[in-house]
């Protein structure tokens, strides 16, 4: 059996979050919104497969047909419940109010598309009466239109989990907010660190999972892109906005030459650095250089990191005494246990690459310590890399038979197929 969305494409990923968009203004509720959104889509796959009409915008066409849906669901259960004229009436009125209230959003869009609709949800869905979690799978379903198992296995969760984090988002925002609305301006400039965090999520996602997207619907870290950039128009010059964007085309222009022949993932000192995208590269540089102008933030230090393993000539010429510095920094600005990975993970390199001496055995022995307790950590993104990198120290310093168990092991645990080639190659000492 197929799948209707991903049927679509890219017309789906452009679509969805108009119809999303539309759809809430129209109906109040961004849970009904998604529901008949994704009806009308159904539909619309079915008409598309079949001898009706062509179906012109497909954003337009799921609106109406959303709309539709709606009312005439609203009509049954006046019927059912025997209270057909008063909630008649009631539905009259309400559509009226929903039209009017899609009209404002449309004519709002139509102002020079002062926001876009991705943008928009966005700032709908980071609410700051939503946990991060909460924020995280809400965006990825209502701006990216992922179904819930695809999400679940995006964040490395059951899908049972997921589900309930969604509708305890649903239900945590609509209690908190009623009637869905997009903020206004001055909420919107609040909120935006939330947005710039989850966008940020999104591109990790994209980044650990997604190594080699299939097509526009795989493609999240595209998607992100596209998302940074209505950013970047909607706030030019805030340095965290551009320093996020940075980030995006910097990592997705290191994306080609990630995989080996055999689809493996290659570790950073294989990678073919001349298969990178330079057009990104110069882009990504740019927007680096402009945000470290204007502020310190978390996004503007991950931009400078990003931006020496970048335009680094290779792995050992790369400056780690300044990568080193920066994620430093970035602990003290935005602590966490993934910063922490990196910058051990950062100091192993720096130190590998070192002539052996006294000083550098102790400190790889302070390293391979500190990565041992981020390893028996609860953060699973952190555990992981942490495992990983004291999987490659053992095998860097030659113990090859524990840096094989371990790998061995890892091979079982990592989320992705290309990563679980190269630890069973390691594994299997041949890597």
């Amino acid at each position: 059996m197929t799948d209707p969305i991903a049927d679509l494409g890219e017309d789906f990923v452009d679509a969805w979050p108009r119809i999303v968009r539309a759809l809430a203004a129209y109906t109040g509720s961004l849970d009904d919104a998604q529901e008949y959104a994704a009806e009308a889509v159904a539909r619309a796959v079915a008409q598309a497969g079949g001898e009706g009409p062509p179906l012109g915008s497909l954003a337009a066409w799921c609106t109406a047909v959303g709309k539709r849906a709606w009312i005439d669901d609203r009509r049954r259960a006046a019927v059912e419940f025997r209270h057909a004229e008063q909630l008649a009436g009631e539905l009259r009125q309400g559509a009226g109010e929903a039209d009017a209230a899609s009209g404002a959003s449309d004519r709002e869009t139509m102002l020079g598309d002062a926001l876009d609709d991705r943008v928009a949800l966005l700032f709908v869905a980071c609410d700051p009466a939503l946990t991060e979690q909460a924020r995280l799978v809400l965006a990825l379903r209502v701006v990216c239109g992922l179904d819930v198992p695809r999400i679940a296995a995006h964040l490395g969760i059951q899908p049972s989990a997921a589900a309930a984090r969604l509708t305890r988002a649903k239900h945590a925002l609509a209690e908190a907010r009623g009637r869905f609305h997009v903020p206004e301006a001055p909420e919107r400039r609040v909120r935006l660190p939330v947005v710039l965090a989850s966008v940020a999520g999104m591109f990790t996602v994209a980044h650990r999972d997604v190594l080699d997207p299939q097509s526009p619907l795989d493609d999240l870290g595209r998607q992100a892109l596209s998302i940074a950039d209505a950013l970047v128009a909607e706030f030019p010059d805030d340095p965290e906005v551009r320093g996020l964007r940075a980030v995006v085309r910097l990592g997705l222009a290191r994306r080609p030459g990630r995989l080996g022949a055999d689809g493996a993932a290659l570790p950073l000192d294989e990678v073919d650095r001349g298969l990178w995208d330079r057009r990104l590269i110069e882009a990504g540089l740019d927007d680096a250089a402009a945000a470290a102008d204007r502020g310190d933030g978390r996004f503007v230090l991950e931009a400078a990191i990003a931006g020496l393993h970048t335009s680094a000539p290779s792995f050992a010429e790369t400056d780690w005494n300044r990568v080193v510095a920066f994620y430093v920094a970035l602990e003290r600005v935005w602590g966490s246990p993934s910063v922490t990975a990196g910058r051990l993970s950062a100091e192993l390199h720096r130190s590998l690459l070192a002539p052996e001496s006294g000083e550098r055995t102790a400190a790889l022995r302070g390293i391979r310590a500190e990565l041992q307790r981020l390893a028996d950590g609860s953060a699973p993104y952190a555990a992981l890399d942490a495992s990983l990198a004291l999987a490659d120290l053992a095998w860097r310093t030659g113990r090859r038979d524990e840096a094989a168990t371990e790998y061995a092991r890892l091979a079982t645990l990592v989320p992705t197929e290309p990563v679980r080639r190269f630890c069973l190659g390691r594994a299997a000492g041949v890597r």
